[in-house]
């Protein structure tokens, strides 16, 4: 039973009579299953299904929603986690995916919630058009990209979290032993903390049930307070140095593959390797994801909002978007205040022309930049898409 298609019972039926138009499809999606829902061109709720999350689930899926008529769309929620190999599946079967996003919490809390209602509503959310951005590929390049720099930044948190228990351990240590170690950068720590005396552990280790006289001198050699905190300091200083040579290894591949990738764009003042990386991530491997240069400034987060009222006529920044990707446009604008001509004489001209405050002008420089970056990354992206 493990491996055949999960129901959690049989599909059920809704309406009466012929579908009418198109078949949209909602799916609510799990670790373990999919919970799909079918709507008619009318609205109206044609049956719901559950589906492992296997390969041959998601057939078994496609193929019921094509049971009712021709298949127009399917609205999948989570695209980037759970609903990324249903989406590799439907976009395989050139079936339209719609990323649809959360339910309402407001309208949840109304109405309830279960894994069937959420299929349905993620259904009619395609239907009405609330629905409409198309989910990332995540089967190209860029996905590369991404699970290599995901793998360094968890690396880099455990790195810097190794080195706190380490100083931590030091404040505690024994005076001798502290005091040997004081004053030391980081670099002259780790190497000072890798040449501890420590005792030798037996090569049999100490999983087995049989003790042997190795073990026992292990254990009385432990048993004394600067021994045991000469050990960890070793042994947090071996562990450190294994996370440089790592993360030394996937800065070089993805400096290597970023290069490879956006070549157009990392040529663009201001970015690097870190921020192109970010922005690439942010728009996916789809170029067609992204169908202008308005949609890469709301999808970063500096596109301007009207916010008039009355009398009152201003606009003020989004703050929705990708804050990673926002983030990365504020370093990249700092670069080039920093190293601009260009930019730093629009900064004083603005500055002294209108009393423009500093925090504004950065909001509208990173609005400008991100208008230079859109053609080069746009064409870097289509380069790369056949």
């Amino acid at each position: 039973m493990a491996n055949a298609t999960r129901r959690r019972s049989n599909p059920s039926i809704t309406t009466t009579g012929s579908p009418v138009g198109e078949i949209t499809g909602g799916v609510d999606t799990h670790r373990d299953f999919h919970v799909v829902a079918a709507l008619d061109g009318l609205g109206r709720l044609l049956g719901t299904a559950t589906f492992d999350a296997t390969s041959a689930g998601y057939s078994q899926l496609t193929e019921w929603l094509a049971s009712f008529g021709p298949l127009a769309q399917v609205g999948v929620e989570g695209t980037g986690d759970y609903g990324a190999g249903l989406t590799r599946h439907l976009t395989g079967q050139h079936i339209r995916v719609v990323e649809v996003n959360r339910p309402n919490r407001q309208k949840r809390r109304r109405q309830g919630k279960s894994d069937t209602t959420d299929a349905i509503n993620a259904a009619r959310a395609v239907l009405a058009g609330e629905a409409h951005a198309a989910p990332k590929l995540r089967s190209g390049p860029v996905e590369s990209l991404r699970v290599l720099r995901e793998t360094k930044q968890q690396l880099t948190k455990a790195r810097t979290a190794a080195i706190n228990t380490l100083r931590a351990l030091l404040v505690t240590a024994p005076t001798a032993l502290r005091e040997s170690l004081a004053g030391l950068s980081t670099t002259q720590l780790l190497v000072a903390c890798a040449n501890l005396d420590t005792p030798t552990v037996p090569a049999s280790g100490l999983r087995g049930r049989a003790r042997t006289a190795s073990h026992d001198e292990l254990a009385e050699a432990l048993c004394d307070h600067e021994t045991a905190t000469r050990t960890a300091l070793a042994t947090l200083a071996a562990t450190i140095t294994d996370y440089d040579t790592r993360l030394t290894e996937l800065t070089t591949q993805l400096e290597a593959l970023i290069a490879r990738i956006a070549p157009r764009t990392l040529a663009c003042r201001g970015l690097g390797p870190d921020t192109t990386t970010q922005l690439l991530v942010t728009a996916g491997d789809n170029p067609d994801r992204i169908h202008s240069e308005a949609a890469f400034a709301r999808l970063t987060g500096v596109a301007p909002l009207d916010a008039s009222s009355g009398r009152q006529q201003h606009h003020r920044l989004s703050r929705a978007g990708d804050r990673a990707a926002n983030s990365a446009l504020y370093r990249i604008t700092l670069t080039r205040m920093a190293t601009c001509e260009r930019t730093r004489t629009y900064l004083t001209e603005r500055l002294a022309a209108n009393g423009s405050n500093k925090k504004h002008l950065i909001r509208c420089l990173k609005r400008y930049i991100t208008r230079e970056i859109y053609p080069q990354l746009r064409t870097d992206l289509a380069t790369l898409t056949p």
